[in-house]
Parts: structure tokens; sequence; C-alpha cells
């Protein structure tokens, strides 16, 4: 039977890399010796390896030596190739949304980013931006309705936050990502699923053209 209070240690250890990964506080390429991690986050090393374990099944962190782990590295080709899967899952997503019984949902939400639009909008609180953002990724799985398809996005996703914290916020782009989102939400709303796809289309070519602008003049840190 596995160790209940060893389980938690390893979800804990695992939850809180996962968050530093993805918040930019461990950047790619630090070093996670097994010995200073486990003491760092006050757990043994049994639940840091599973905690590594995980990680490196999400492809956020790979093996340097036997007992040194590494933050992988994200350059543009690895980001055009998540984007690529994102394209491809989220289109899908979007016609399937618009297909879905009840899309009363997403007349709010596209009330919610028009909102945002007026009120000073994304450049004042980007993170109140992020989380309606996160509201609708949830109400979008919530209406396809596919395990296999919302897994997939989850995956995606987890990558995404960590790409979009190590690009500079952008005002002017986050502004147009609303008015990009509301005409999703719209269009998902009216079932309308070829405006859907293309407007998702649309919001992610812009999306991906921004963040490697982002990234190619922001210079590369010291780990």
């Amino acid at each position: 039977m596995t160790d209940a209070p060893a389980r938690y240690a390893g979800v804990r250890a695992y939850e809180t890399l996962l968050g530093e990964i993805q918040d930019g506080t461990l950047r790619p390429g630090a070093v996670l010796g097994e010995v200073e991690q486990a003491t760092r986050l006050g757990v043994s090393r049994t639940p840091l390896r599973e905690a590594l374990r995980r990680l490196a099944a999400d492809g956020l962190v790979e093996q340097a030596s036997p007992r040194v782990t590494v933050v992988t590295r994200i350059d543009a080709d690895d980001i055009r190739a998540l984007f690529a899967v994102r394209r491809a899952l989220e289109e899908t997503a979007a016609r399937l949304a618009a297909q879905s019984g009840d899309r009363s949902i997403f007349v709010g939400l596209a009330e919610d980013f028009a909102a945002t639009q007026t009120s000073g909008g994304p450049a004042s609180d980007a993170d109140a931006y992020y989380a309606l953002i996160a509201r609708f990724d949830a109400e979008l799985d919530a209406a396809v309705d596919n395990d296999y398809l919302t897994s997939a996005l989850r995956t995606v996703r987890t990558h995404l936050v960590r790409v979009r914290r190590l690009a500079r916020d952008n005002p002017e782009r986050l502004a147009a990502s609303v008015a990009e989102h509301r005409l999703i939400a719209s269009a998902i709303a009216a079932g309308d699923v070829d405006l859907a796809a293309h407007a998702t289309h649309v919001h992610l070519h812009n999306a991906l053209a921004s963040i490697q602008g982002s990234l190619s003049d922001t210079p590369e840190e010291p780990t």
C-alpha cells in the first residue's frame, strides 16, 4: 500500500515545482539537484523523485545526470511545435463547442470580454485577464465534453503558461487578445461553427507572432 504522507509530499513537491517553472522562478536550464531541492521543499528524496518523474513526463524537466535534473529549455522551434498542436486542438474544440446543446454561457463570456475592453483592459490587470481566459478555457472544455481532447488541451496549456511568462507582457497584444476572445465566444454562442474555428485560427496566429517577437527581443538570462 502506498504511504499516504509520502504520496501527499510528492504531490506537494510536484505542484510547487510546477508553479515555479510556469511562473519563471525556475527558468530554463535551472539545475534541480535532489539534495538541494528536497531540503528546500522540506520533503524526503523519494517524494521529490516522484515529483521530478511527473515533471519529466510533462516535458518540463530532463535528466542531466543520475542525480541532477534541469528545467528544459524552450526555443523557437519548440514554440512553433506547441502552437501547431494547439491550433489543431483549439480549432476543433471551438467547432465542437459551437455545435453543443447549451451555449448560453458563452453569451456571458462574450459580455465579460467586452466589459474588459472598456474597463481599462488587460493592460491594467493582466492577472485578471488570464483568470478570464482560464474561465473561458474551462467552459470550452465543458462544452466539448470529450475527455481525450480536453486532456490533450491541458497538456498544451501547461506549457503555454510557461511560454507566456517567458515572453514580455505587451499591453497592445493583450487588448487585441481580449477582442479576439470576444469574437470566439460570440461565434460559439451563435452556433457559427466556421466563424468560431476561423476566429480561433486568427487568434492563435497573432498570439504566436507576438510571443516569438517578444522572445527574440528578450536577451536570455543566465541560469
